[in-house]
């Protein structure tokens, strides 16, 4: 059966759906597709240097130059591979749990693959020979490539931030080992949660998909922000002094207001259809041109390439500076919102603000159970029920592409056709 790329890669079981032998050939299939060096990194799940020393084989098998980054977040390997004219393979799951792992390569110069590339990859990938019983095999290790991304950041964002006391929720993941360094470089007062990882405790109960933690001890410690990233660091979730969670809608509609403010912008700004209307709505206020993908990161970048704009994002805490990263980077996202609000106040105060929330709700229906077709025209026939008028309501129905379940996003500004739509929905799909 084909290997099907989703959103963010190829993302499963490990050593079921991602298998060593898939890795192998994957990294033979890197080799056979692009004509350059590749350097590997890793999160800190078990079955991740397993993995990775799979990938390796294949590539140097493959006749590939291959580097070992060992654990590194997924955005200092785009770094690292824009720095070394390299292409980059990671071994990650990000925010899924330990037994989970995927695969995910990034192009020359670190950029995610373009669609068409990826189809090329993935047919080099059906065809590229099977992993041998030994993978050991010589590769060039290097051990400072994590503390030259941390140094990099720290020349991007290079701002004074002694004034305030950060709050950081690692998720046991890639960022353990760089985070508490690159943010206490700045001067900030660090207090750090969940950076011990230990191979199995990878975003379990905390990270960017499980804030509570963070939002106690910003809370108990009387914390300007807390800052949580997920198990590769590709994306960040805020909790402000308030104890107020601030996704990534929040941060987009502060940093899009800020760069427009000082011309620094350079167009509009690219969203998903996950991102809430009360962001499009408080944009278009301003005359900043909203632009809506679909789900993935991979696709904002594209559109921004196409446009030739600077920045864009997922209400997921992706956030891509185009002009600073070659990706979304959860700790280049932290640095910046540290000098935000160094320049222009508290978080809480400076998103209140700027913009309103609107009334969503998330439903994950299993797809084992229900055809996508048949969770949208039912999703369609329960919003029909409701004779609302076009502007004040959203209906996204999409497959996730990386777990195994079906999204329906609602919004609307009556609050109360959210909450009827939801239980009415799960109501259906529980029968």
């Amino acid at each position: 059966m084909a290997v099907r790329f989703g959103t963010d890669g190829i993302r499963g079981r490990a050593y079921d759906d991602v298998s060593v032998d898939l890795a192998y050939r994957l990294g033979r299939s890197v080799a056979a597709v692009f004509d350059a060096p590749v350097v590997v990194g890793y999160d800190t799940r078990e079955s991740s240097p397993v993995l990775a020393r799979a990938v390796l084989a294949g590539l140097v098998d493959g006749g590939a130059e291959a580097t070992d980054l060992g654990v590194i977040p997924t955005p200092g390997v785009a770094v690292v591979a824009r720095a070394r004219a390299s292409v980059g393979v990671v071994v990650s799951a990000s925010h899924n749990p330990y037994f989970d792992n995927g695969l995910k390569v990034l192009g020359p110069g670190g950029t995610k693959l373009d669609h068409l590339t990826e189809a090329v990859l993935a047919a080099a990938l059906e065809v590229a020979a099977p992993a041998p019983a030994d993978l050991a095999r010589d590769v060039v290790v290097d051990d400072a490539a994590a503390g030259q991304y941390v140094a990099l950041l720290r020349e991007l964002v290079p701002g004074d931030f002694s004034a305030l006391h950060v709050v950081l929720d690692c998720a046991n993941g890639a960022a353990s080992a760089v985070a508490p360094a690159l943010i206490g470089a700045s001067g900030a007062r660090v207090s750090v949660l969940h950076d011990r990882p230990n191979g199995r405790n990878i975003n379990e109960r905390c990270g960017s998909t499980h804030v509570e933690d963070l939002v106690a001890a910003v809370r108990e410690l009387g914390a300007d922000l807390g800052l949580a990233f997920d198990g590769d660091a590709d994306r960040l979730i805020a909790v402000d002094a308030t104890g107020t969670v601030r996704d990534g809608d929040d941060l987009m509609v502060l940093f899009a207001l800020d760069l427009a403010s000082r011309r620094e912008l350079g167009g509009g700004v690219v969203v998903t259809t996950m991102s809430n209307l009360g962001l499009r709505r408080a944009l278009a206020a301003e005359s900043v041109e909203v632009v809506e993908t679909d789900v993935g990161d991979r696709n904002v970048l594209l559109a921004l390439e196409e446009r030739r704009w600077c920045f864009g994002g997922e209400q997921s805490g992706h956030l891509i500076f185009c002009e600073l990263a070659p990706t979304g980077d959860g700790l280049l996202t932290g640095m910046l919102l540290l000098d935000l609000v160094a320049r222009r106040g508290p978080l809480a105060v400076q998103a209140s603000a700027a913009w309103s929330r609107v009334p969503q709700a998330l439903v994950n229906v299993a797809r084992e159970d229900y055809d996508d077709e048949v969770v949208r025209r039912l999703s369609e026939e329960l919003v029909a029920r409701y004779h609302l008028l076009d502007g004040d309501w959203r209906l996204v129905v999409r497959p996730s592409g990386t777990e195994p379940v079906v999204r329906v996003m609602v919004e609307a500004l009556e609050g109360r056709f959210v909450d009827e739509f939801t239980s009415a929905l799960r109501a259906a799909f529980a029968a």
